[in-house]
């Protein structure tokens, strides 16, 4: 039985006890602009390129603000980040309403979570075709939550999802104590901003129309920052040496890349078959058996 006879459906199990609809969903995060986001003892940043699909046609947004303490920055399909964005904003209303203060980031993730898990158990939909960094301040300090369309979450310290993002997790890793320990809230947003730069083509470089900020800590309300006040961190970053070298590669050729790992390039699945097995009894004579193989 081939591949594609297990993906119709996001509640069928592959062999290999996978959802191959889940893993579609993931691939569509990996299509999306890169986000980086990344913590220190005060604050929460979160960094994310800002794609137009044309010379035409104005950015889409890839940071939305939940509440006074929170946010998100997403990679994937928009139409659906809004839908779970509107559902957030939903759910901190009503608790602001009820118990008159902002809602802890971990009963949010949760509830969110539980959401995003519906899809991945009902055939009437499909999953969410949406990656979430979401930063935020609450009694504990800052947070750097990710979210994946299986309703998977963690709590980072640094991270990056969209395309090309585990160049900017390798900056991640190399300098992770020096932000961690940034001393002030420029300095943790152009640790952001270098990340950032590394999953851009080398024909590219760090704007003010390319990016957009996202800043949330203590007594800072969250806030997105765009055009001048992030050109002016942008001009110390962009005057910096690149750490990586990478050949120009242009939108197409990165959606190629990534659909490399089609349903037609795998070699199916083996048929499950039946073994005969054969004993031989006190007397001497053969007795057939079936025994189910795999």
């Amino acid at each position: 039985m081939f591949r594609n006879q297990y993906d119709n459906d996001v509640t069928v199990w592959s062999p290999q006890g996978r959802l191959h609809q889940i893993e579609y969903a993931m691939e569509a995060v990996k299509q999306g602009s890169a986000v980086v986001g990344m913590k220190n003892a005060t604050h929460a940043v979160v960094a994310a390129v800002k794609r137009t699909p044309s010379e035409l046609a104005s950015y889409q947004k890839k940071i939305f603000a939940i509440d006074e303490h929170c946010g998100v920055g997403i990679a994937g399909l928009t139409a659906d980040a809004r839908n779970i964005n509107n559902f957030l904003q939903t759910e901190c209303l009503n608790h602001r309403y009820a118990f008159s203060r902002p809602m802890p980031l971990n009963r949010l993730v949760g509830t969110l979570g539980n959401k995003m898990q519906v899809t991945t158990q009902q055939e009437s939909g499909r999953p969410y075709g949406v990656g979430l960094l979401m930063i935020g301040f609450d009694h504990k300090g800052p947070h750097l939550i990710q979210i994946d369309p299986s309703a998977n979450h963690y709590e980072c310290k640094g991270m990056s999802i969209g395309a090309r993002s585990q160049s900017a997790r390798t900056y991640l890793e190399k300098h992770l104590d020096e932000y961690l320990g940034a001393q002030s809230v420029e300095d943790l947003v152009r640790h952001a901003l270098r990340a950032l730069r590394d999953t851009l083509a080398n024909d590219q470089e760090l704007s003010s129309k390319l990016i957009s900020v996202a800043v949330v800590g203590k007594d800072h309300p969250f806030q997105v920052y765009d055009d001048e006040v992030v050109q002016e961190l942008i001009s110390v970053v962009v005057k910096e040496p690149r750490a990586a070298v990478r050949p120009a590669q242009s939108g197409f050729a990165l959606d190629a890349d990534l659909m490399e790992d089609d349903d037609t390039n795998r070699p199916p699945p083996p048929e499950p078959g039946v073994s005969v097995a054969t004993a031989v009894d006190q007397h001497g004579r053969t007795e057939a058996g079936y025994s189910p193989s795999g």
